[in-house]
This record gives C-alpha cells, sequence and structure tokens, in this order.
C-alpha cells in the first residue's frame, strides 16, 4: 500500500507560465528550491539543491509541455526516494487549475504529513509568484 498527497489550487495565470514555474530552474528557485538544474524533457534529470545536506535528484517522469510535468525521485531521503510529484495543469476561466499530487509515499508518518503542509505552503508561495510577482527569499520559506 502506498499513499498520496494532494493539492489543487486555481492560478490566474495562463498554463503556460505555470509550467514554466513548475519546470525550469530560474523560476523554481524563485519559489521552492535554493539551486536547481534540469530541462523539461522526458528522462531528463533535475538536480533539486536546498541545502548541502538536502541535494536531492529526480528525473522527468511524465511530460506534456503546458499541460504536466511528474518527477520520479532518484536521491532524497529514504522517504522520498520511492515518490513522484507532480503538476496537472488545465486552463479554465480563471486561469489555471492546478492538480497537484505527490504519490508512493510507504507510510503517512510525520515526514508524510510534514511534506503535504509544506508543500501546500510552497504552492500558495507558487500562486504569489505567478499572481503578484512576490519572491520569498529562501531562508524564509517554510
Amino acid at each position: 500500500m502506498s499513499f498520496t498527497i494532494y493539492h489543487n489550487l486555481v492560478i490566474n495565470v495562463p498554463s503556460e507560465q505555470v509550467f514554466d514555474a513548475v519546470s525550469k530552474p530560474e523560476h523554481l528557485n524563485n519559489w521552492w528550491t535554493l539551486k536547481s538544474s534540469g530541462k523539461a524533457e522526458l528522462g531528463q534529470e533535475y538536480n533539486l539543491n536546498f541545502t548541502d545536506t538536502y541535494d536531492w535528484y529526480c528525473e522527468v517522469s511524465e511530460l506534456k509541455h503546458n499541460a504536466s510535468i511528474h518527477f520520479k525521485m532518484t536521491r532524497s531521503d529514504t522517504d522520498w526516494d520511492p515518490t513522484t510529484f507532480g503538476f496537472d495543469l488545465e486552463e479554465t476561466e480563471h486561469g489555471t487549475s492546478v492538480k497537484f499530487s505527490h504519490a508512493n509515499w510507504q507510510e503517512t508518518n510525520d515526514h508524510f504529513k510534514i511534506a503535504s503542509f509544506c508543500w501546500a505552503m510552497l504552492l500558495n508561495g507558487l500562486k504569489n509568484y505567478l499572481e503578484k510577482g512576490i519572491i520569498i527569499p529562501f531562508e524564509d520559506r517554510n
């Protein structure tokens, strides 16, 4: 049995802008990572660096430009290693519907619960980044 974190939200910008913000390192660094690298291509490796201790890797496991991107963790914390997270996007009359999931957690331990809360906070930061241009300094992100 595995468990999944889900969060849905609407961001009032076109899906192309949301896709860029969740796939391009220069945008990821403005709302999530300290520094990152990678390209939105199937099988491409991403480096997600948060600190020297949290220097993680994943690869693009699903991709449909401007509509969907999912990442399979390849080197991270033990709890994160079997997981895949991703963003499914759909244009609506109010912007872009974002359906976020973080799947294949092996248990609903404290790390799972903390990750769910952190994703909610980070996705709110993504929304504020895209709608209002707000960039929260990395050290101030929860």
